[in-house]
């Protein structure tokens, strides 16, 4: 089945299995492995991405859903001259990572909780976050880099709009 996916601001076209997984799609075919698989099953988030503006768990999508979508990784969120997002920004600052497994889907699962509120508690955060899993944390720096995020603004909840190449 052939789909058309604009990834990180690039359209591509594939034929795919119509029961390959997006984030099979993303890894193998795109060569994009931020995206982690852990679990296949939705219970680490170790793959969330943005689909359309909505973070997904892109182990339980098919790519072939996502015909048409567009589609941001973490390899898709620093701007073109390197410049981290702020989530990717308040991450390293704030150290909330230790193995960075479940990171990429954490900072991109982030932005969905930032879009939804740009102003979360604590509490908040947490609750947002909890279909992601870490580890190795404890949660209490990927919490405090979320907050420190949200003290830059609206963008951290935003991924960025690249222009679409073809």
């Amino acid at each position: 089945m052939k789909v058309s996916i604009t990834v990180n601001g690039q359209e591509r076209t594939d034929d795919v299995e119509p029961r390959m997984l997006l984030a099979h799609w993303l890894r193998d075919a795109c060569g994009l492995t931020a995206t982690n698989i852990g679990c296949d099953s939705t219970s680490c988030g170790a793959c969330t991405v943005v689909v359309d503006g909505l973070t997904v768990k892109s182990c339980t999508v098919l790519a072939a859903q996502t015909d048409g979508a567009q589609v941001t990784t973490l390899e898709g969120l620093a701007g073109p001259d390197g410049e981290l997002h702020p989530v990717q920004a308040a991450f390293r600052a704030e150290h909330g990572l230790q193995c960075g497994f479940c990171t990429p889907g954490m900072v991109l699962a982030a932005i969905g909780v930032l879009a939804d509120n740009p102003d979360p508690s604590d509490r908040e955060v947490r609750e947002g976050l909890e279909g992601n899993l870490c580890r190795c944390t404890g949660y209490h720096n990927i919490v405090r880099a979320v907050q420190a995020a949200a003290q830059a603004g609206p963008t951290a909840g935003q991924v960025p709009q690249a222009q679409v190449q073809r």
